[in-house]
């Protein structure tokens, strides 16, 4: 090798110390700013109202539950819940519920409902002390779900046949690779009733009502948020600022209070800064470090398996 080849390896080689000597600068830069806003709690650790959303299909999962456990157990003031959701599954929905009421006894929390606070949803909705929502949102549906697909006429088509051996008829039953039998029907009828008449005592007790003003609404259907105040679904017609203004009359919370964004973690801190990252590495040609980075950033959803309580609309032609 001549001295000339050798002086370029040697710079070639400074080079690439020199940038993965920034690029580990610069995620341990990230990594103590994403410790100092944590520990910071972006304002959170001061009195303040707590926001936090709950949207898209309700499954219980451990981020959202801690998420409330830790308002519960911090300084905030009271809790405002923006709820836009058509349900989930059940016991997601119960599990929600549970813990926004242990919230509620250690402060005010009060739920103001977007487009939509349905089934599940309205059951976490009710889990507040109080529900404002827009005239035109849609909440109700007191109900529970449970489908599955039958193919057993599409297999004897096709000649297709799935033998099983149980301990018991009603064992895995309905499976949907066979018909499916009275007693399996008369099995899971006995479960979706005595869910239902859970969430109906649950509506019963939280909404003061009668068995009377019960029936008006234990049908399964929507209403309107307009329909729903003199139905005692909801409390009253507002939002976000009605709903401050309600703390501060009724619940005797102080007056001005910042309202800080309660999110996971994965959300609200550590996707932005891996991504930030990620977008650096990038630039400075570090393309494999890149991707390990966009990888770390993925995380699973929780399962919607399970008895539902979820408003579906059916469209026909």
């Amino acid at each position: 090798m001549s001295f000339a080849d050798y002086v370029v390896d040697r710079r070639r080689l400074r080079r690439q110390v020199t940038v993965w000597r920034a690029v580990a600068a610069l995620l341990v830069l990230i990594a103590m700013l994403g410790a100092g806003l944590r520990f910071a709690g972006f304002g959170t650790h001061q009195p303040h109202i707590a926001r936090l959303s709950i949207s898209g299909v309700i499954t219980g999962d451990e981020t959202t539950l801690k998420l409330l456990r830790d308002v519960a157990e911090s300084p905030a003031s009271a809790v405002v819940l923006r709820i836009d959701s058509p349900g989930g599954t059940t016991e997601g929905s119960e599990a929600i519920y549970e813990e926004i009421r242990r919230v509620a006894t250690k402060k005010p929390v009060v739920a103001v409902v977007g487009a939509m606070a349905a089934s599940g949803a309205y059951i976490a909705a009710i889990g507040a002390d109080r529900i404002f929502v827009r005239g035109n949102s849609i909440v109700g549906s007191i109900g529970v779900l449970l489908q599955f697909p039958n193919v057993s006429g599409l297999m004897d088509k096709v000649g297709v046949k799935l033998e099983s051996i149980k301990s018991s008829p009603l064992k895995a039953a309905p499976n949907g690779f066979e018909p499916t039998s009275d007693a399996a029907r008369d099995a899971m009828a006995a479960l979706i009733a005595d869910s239902f008449d859970w969430f109906k005592g649950l509506v019963r007790e939280r909404r003061a009502m009668s068995d009377e003003e019960l029936a008006r609404v234990d049908d399964g259907r929507v209403f309107t948020g307009r329909q729903g105040v003199p139905l005692k679904l909801v409390d009253a017609i507002g939002g976000e600022r009605e709903a401050i203004a309600w703390l501060e009359s009724e619940k005797h919370i102080a007056k001005g209070l910042p309202v800080r964004d309660w999110k996971p973690q994965s959300d609200a801190l550590g996707f932005k800064l891996t991504s930030m990252a990620a977008a650096l590495a990038d630039d400075l040609g570090q393309s494999d470090l890149a991707a390990i980075l966009r990888n770390s950033t993925l995380f699973g959803e929780g399962s919607v398996d399970g008895l539902m309580s979820v408003w579906q609309m059916s469209w026909t032609r």
